[in-house]
């Protein structure tokens, strides 16, 4: 198997990490791989393409942000990475992102309808079937469904646009490149979005769920002190994390919770914060900056008693997943692929905003007992990131 894998960056973040696993997997049965990528550094010991360049995803962002015209710049990069695919030869193609400031989506379909090379596109969120917008769920907009995008709501958040709205030309323009192509694949890591494309442009194409994996050897239970260290003694902790916070993940609720319960008998924890936002956050609760150390993460997960993700909408989050890995059982609402992470022996699922139900949820959970850790390392094992890996390789294979 000769493939070709393309994502905005590779070996880093959750994608980036999927593709190089993807490539280790092929490289394992003897095939070949090569890695596109928009940014960031090559990584050692595979075949990697860099698709353009800093200016020029530089430029094409400027762009966007004034035009709302995401995905119809870079050019000269698109025309440049088509000659080395073609070069290439590729039996397959794995595409992840589309968007990110580094190639132009239309070039890159029309080549792909043309050279009729199967292509496997995995879908991380909801970008390839909207007017603009990553995600709908926090604003109930569905607008989608029937192709009729403009006015925005969400023209101001990523890929944000600052002056135009271009929404109802852009989910043309999407339709129009993105259905039609014989050979593909559709990828989505939870069964709620792929519900989404079902009833989205892209219905006419066959869809797998493979869920994002997580690596179980390095998120596991382990030792900590923590709780000496941010004086949190035998008080029930309660762990928040995200990258970047906001309300739609669920920041302001954190407080509203923080507000409500008792604070000799509760510790919350928020990590992820930005300077500017610890300040508007009561001081009960314990604010921690940005962390990239993964064994900090792993110490306090491991510490927590319960995990609790009020996102508003997420496609699959791999936090919950880290968090029963820890062996710390999980709070979410019911939004996007969040509930797809727990069952009833791991967590509590409750309803957007209701923080009675929260309230209620932490009461039953407490701290965290023997039994249920058990229940979280077991439930977390279905999620090893190595048999997700596998079922991409065994998809490349069927097709």
């Amino acid at each position: 198997m000769r493939a070709a894998i393309i994502n905005t960056v590779i070996g880093t973040g959750s994608i980036g990490r999927i593709a190089c696993g993807t490539a280790d997997e092929i490289l394992s049965h003897g095939g070949e791989v090569l890695l596109c990528r928009g940014r960031g550094d090559e990584v050692s010991g595979y075949d990697n393409y860099r698709i353009g360049s800093d200016a020029d995803m530089y430029m094409h962002g400027v762009l966007s942000r004034i035009t709302d015209r995401h995905g119809a710049y870079s050019t000269g990069a698109t025309k440049r990475l088509i000659a080395r695919l073609e070069e290439y030869k590729p039996d397959l193609i794995q595409l992840h992102n589309a968007h990110g400031y580094y190639v132009n989506y239309k070039l890159l379909f029309e080549w792909l309808k043309k050279s009729e090379i199967p292509v496997v596109w995995t879908l991380h969120d909801c970008w390839s079937f909207t007017g603009h917008c990553v995600h709908y769920e926090y604003r109930g907009c569905e607008k989608w469904k029937d192709g009729s995008c403009g006015s925005c709501p969400e023209k101001k958040v990523y890929p944000a646009s600052l002056i135009c709205d271009a929404s109802k030309k852009n989910y043309s323009d999407k339709k129009s490149a993105f259905t039609g192509i014989r050979g593909m694949h559709l990828v989505t890591p939870s069964h709620w979005l792929e519900s989404q494309v079902k009833e989205s442009m892209l219905s006419e194409y066959p869809v797998r769920v493979i869920n994002t994996g997580i690596d179980l050897g390095v998120f596991r239970p382990f030792g900590s002190d923590i709780r000496e260290k941010y004086g949190i003694g035998d008080r029930v902790l309660l762990l928040g994390v995200a990258n970047p916070w906001r309300d739609r993940k669920g920041m302001f609720d954190m407080a509203k919770l923080a507000l409500r319960l008792d604070p000799e008998k509760y510790a919350i924890a928020m990590i992820g914060l930005k300077k500017s936002q610890m300040n508007l956050l009561p001081p009960a609760i314990l604010k921690i900056g940005h962390t990239d150390s993964v064994e900090e993460l792993v110490r306090w997960y491991s510490a927590a008693d319960i995990y609790v993700n009020l996102t508003y909408e997420d496609t699959f989050p791999t936090t919950n997943l880290e968090a029963l890995a820890c062996g710390t059982p999980v709070i979410t609402y019911r939004s996007g692929g969040s509930p797809e992470t727990v069952d009833d022996a791991t967590g509590v699922v409750t309803e957007k905003q209701d923080l009675k139900a929260v309230m209620a949820a932490i009461e039953l959970l407490g701290k965290k007992q023997t039994g249920i850790t058990g229940d979280c390392l077991a439930r977390a094992g279905a999620y090893d990131r190595k048999d997700r890996f596998r079922e991409y390789y065994e998809l490349y294979q069927e097709i």
